[in-house]
């Protein structure tokens, strides 16, 4: 799924009154995108992961490890680094659904995984790098 799929999916009768707060994520994402690609690379290179997945919030989130703090920088929302490994032990992918995630997993050379977490709820977004 994209971002912008996520971003233009109207409310139950709520077309167009309320901007989504996704929209306020691309925008960080433009901002964010070569400290989250560098940090993709580190955590592929170190051998930690093949599969480097970002957590995108705005409230306090306890997984993986804070690498932008919205707070710091002035901006909409925070981002944590984390790992398919980790998403695994914690719960949120069930191990039978681990093949399954990899095989939709894009190139990590080329798109930011993103576990982005709404009130709404959190789903997986892969969006490219600028």
């Amino acid at each position: 799924m994209d971002l912008k799929d996520l971003m233009n999916q109207p409310e139950d009768g709520q077309e167009g009154k309320k901007e989504s707060p996704l929209k306020s994520l691309e925008k960080d994402l433009e901002l964010y995108s070569e400290s989250i690609r560098e940090v993709s690379t580190e955590i592929m290179v170190e051998g930690l992961s093949a599969w480097p997945i970002f957590i995108a919030h705005q409230h306090k989130v306890d997984l993986g490890e804070l690498i932008l703090d919205k707070d710091e920088l002035n901006t909409s929302w925070s981002i944590h680094a984390s790992t398919l490994e980790e998403f695994i032990e914690k719960g949120i992918i069930h191990p039978e659904k681990k093949d399954r995630f990899i095989k939709h997993f894009k190139r990590p050379e080329d798109f930011m995984c993103l576990f982005v977490i709404v009130p709404e709820g959190a789903n997986f977004v892969f969006y490219p790098y600028k």
